[in-house]
């Protein structure tokens, strides 16, 4: 087979080292290949022509291969391909819809890891650009420099069940200096209806896609941008969805006082609770094991419905006990402490799908400038980031093995495969 074709590229790097590690046979290995064929095929109705269906399906395989950065340049030369013209095409001047691709990708994602007690988890993540010309670039904050920097920022969308974590949705953060000047909207290709949007705001069209599509969910939990805007806790309020959001510790929060209903700032609520009442609990694995803390849960809202609960809750570090961390929750009363926990838990999964989808696919590796090739870019990682973490669940579920390192090198090594 050729560089381009999918068994090459599939071969050489499916997912990253993994707990199930089967030395696969070549049948196996032709099989990544052909899930990776079904899932291409399911993007054509969204191409009119012949041309961009194929592009689509080589920009797929460069963002899966190991190429060192996934550009136009490096990915079209593991495709054998003279320029990077047909893949900055792809990006730029093709007639394709990234919103009915990102539709798919959910689609997609739903089908392999859904579940009814799955978390939809929002979060933002900086990508660090040169210049002034890249739509929404600007000095920002950047979480993922951890100080101000020149940079875009995405606000996405993650789902995450006991099956795996995935990436549905994403926006482009426009600052307020591009939202007031037509001419620059004008010139990095905005639509001309563009206007100044919250992150929070940004994060509300991202929910309201994902809950008008049914997709299986039980909860919604974000950091403390998203947590600390009323605006969004009560929209999903209102909508009946549960959430655990996290806020600032002056976040003020009715409760119930000596002095009748007052609103009390979330870490004198925390610090008001009995020593006793702390407990010790597991948010979830992470690379050192289980991620313990002390947790504690206070009422909030004292003329509240009934049959909803309404809770502050705190986390404290075990070896700095000011190591703190606050949550308003929203969930059918009888929700456990053990339950809000594991929910506040599972935000770090975008975290870890923000590191896989940059080293593996190259989802901040892009050199466009304009709008449309943002969002065409960035839809089509979180797709190939889709795919191998569908195929590490379908290995882990009892599918497909999942590749071990030493045994592709042996595979491609036998036929000669290209990458890798």
């Amino acid at each position: 087979m050729g560089p381009g074709s999918a068994e090459s590229v599939v071969t050489a790097r499916i997912v990253p080292p993994l707990a199930v590690t089967v030395d696969p046979d070549a049948e196996t290995v032709t099989g990544w290949g052909r899930d990776l064929d079904a899932l291409v095929a399911r993007l054509a109705p969204h191409f009119s022509r012949a041309e961009p269906r194929r592009q689509v399906a080589a920009y797929l395989h460069g963002l899966l291969s190991p190429v060192e950065r996934k550009n136009g340049w490096q990915m079209a030369e593991a495709a054998g391909a003279a320029t990077p013209y047909a893949m900055q095409h792809l990006l730029g001047r093709a007639v394709w819809d990234a919103e009915a691709v990102r539709d798919e990708l959910r689609a997609y994602v739903v089908e392999h890891l859904g579940d009814p007690d799955a978390v939809l988890v929002i979060d933002e993540t900086g990508f660090l650009k040169k210049g002034t010309k890249s739509a929404g670039v600007a000095r920002q904050y950047s979480g993922t420099a951890g100080r101000i920097e020149n940079c875009q920022i995405g606000v996405f969308l993650a789902y995450a069940s006991p099956r795996g974590h995935a990436f549905l949705d994403r926006a482009l953060y426009v600052p307020k200096v591009w939202a007031e000047d037509a001419a620059r909207r004008e010139a990095a290709g905005m639509p001309t209806d563009i206007a100044f949007q919250t992150k929070p705001q940004l994060a509300r069209a991202l929910l309201e896609r994902a809950l008008e599509a049914r997709t299986p969910a039980a909860w919604v939990t974000a950091d403390e941008v998203y947590g600390g805007d009323r605006r969004l806790r009560v929209w999903l309020e209102e909508r009946g969805v549960a959430h655990v959001l996290a806020v600032k510790c002056t976040e003020p929060l009715w409760a119930a006082t000596v002095r009748g209903p007052a609103q009390v700032a979330a870490a004198a609520l925390a610090a008001g609770v009995p020593a006793a009442a702390w407990q010790r609990l597991s948010a979830g694995d992470g690379a050192k094991g289980p991620r313990l803390f002390d947790w504690v849960r206070v009422a909030i809202r004292p003329l509240a419905d009934p049959d909803w609960g309404y809770w502050l809750l705190a986390r404290r570090g075990l070896a700095d006990p000011t190591d703190l961390a606050y949550y308003v929750c929203f969930a059918p009363a009888a929700t456990s402490l053990v339950e809000l926990v594991r929910v506040a838990g599972t935000r770090w999964r975008i975290e870890d799908g923000f590191a896989a989808a940059k080293g593996e696919v190259g989802l901040d590796h892009y050199e466009v400038r304009r709008w449309a090739g943002w969002y065409r870019h960035v839809t089509l990682c979180l797709l190939a980031q889709a795919f191998l973490v569908i195929t590490q669940a379908r290995a882990n579920g009892g599918g497909r093995p999942p590749p071990s390192r030493s045994s592709l090198a042996g595979f491609r090594a036998r036929r000669g495969l290209a990458y890798g």
